[in-house]
């Protein structure tokens, strides 16, 4: 992995624990849930007007990344409905990276070095156990996570074919961003009988924020996928628990313990290897 990648991968990652900040400090995370895809929808929209058009071998992959990401989408709620960001974000990410290498070797052929593949069990057993560090998540919360993590291994895969297969990934990012924007209100509707709240008040504001930053953070991600090996991209992309822990240390209060902590050192030594 270049340096510009390894940067890039990492400020992704920052992105992405904010946007799981903001949605787990929300009261109704389904509705905020929808307005973030509302607004990447919208954002995919804009895109592909300028973009060129992915290459058609590519849009069975998107087509699948779709429906993935929209599970994905309802099991994150479901965690964070019981769960807290440093219980649910660990065990969601965490969970994944050891899949993506899996899949990546099975179905791409990928071989990652004996350092690199020393850095992904670090990443991947370094986040798990910061989830376990005081007390465990609720039972609920604990199968919904595990069920996000197997949801983001499965589209991280799809996405990584899909971006190479493309032959644009920042359009075939944009496609996926404007299909998976425009299912997720149908799915609340069906799921709530009602379409979703959007007004002018703080939280819709703070969920169309959201919906900005997981759109880049995801972008950066596609495009890395179709450079970079899967499973390197994807295990030094979790080290955004680090500042998922930041993040709710400062502005949702929790508090990690000594066990967390550790847990945390040890992703950072499983993302050095990997860097």
């Amino acid at each position: 992995m270049t340096p510009l990648v390894v940067a890039a991968v990492l400020g992704a990652a920052i992105l992405h624990a904010s946007w799981n900040a903001l949605l787990r400090g929300r009261g109704d995370r389904l509705n905020s849930m929808t307005v973030m895809s509302i607004v990447s929808a919208l954002t995919g929209a804009i895109a592909v007007c300028f973009l060129p058009h992915p290459a058609r071998v590519s849009w069975p992959y998107l087509t699948l990344s779709v429906v993935l990401q929209t599970g994905y989408c309802l099991t994150l709620v479901r965690a964070y409905r019981d769960g807290m960001l440093a219980e649910v974000y660990p065990v969601a990410r965490g969970s994944s990276p050891m899949l993506v290498t899996l899949g990546a070797f099975v179905l791409a052929h990928e071989r990652l070095s004996l350092w690199a593949l020393a850095g992904v069990a670090l990443v991947s057993a370094g986040i798990v156990g910061v989830a376990f560090g005081r007390d465990r998540p609720k039972a609920g919360a604990l199968l919904a996570a595990l069920a996000t993590g197997g949801l983001i291994a499965s589209y991280t895969v799809t996405d990584g074919f899909g971006g190479r297969a493309s032959g644009a990934p920042l359009a075939y990012a944009s496609w996926l961003f404007l299909l998976q924007g425009a299912a997720m209100p149908l799915v609340y509707f069906a799921l709530r009988r009602r379409w979703p709240t959007v007004g002018r008040d703080g939280d819709t504001v703070k969920s169309a924020v959201g919906g900005v930053l997981t759109m880049v953070a995801y972008g950066v991600v596609i495009w890395a996928l179709s450079i970079a090996p899967m499973g390197q991209v994807s295990a030094l992309r979790e080290t955004g628990i680090l500042f998922a822990m930041l993040i709710g240390v400062v502005f949702l209060k929790e508090r990690p313990s000594r066990r967390q902590v550790l847990a945390a050192a040890m992703i950072a030594a499983g993302a050095a290897l990997l860097a």
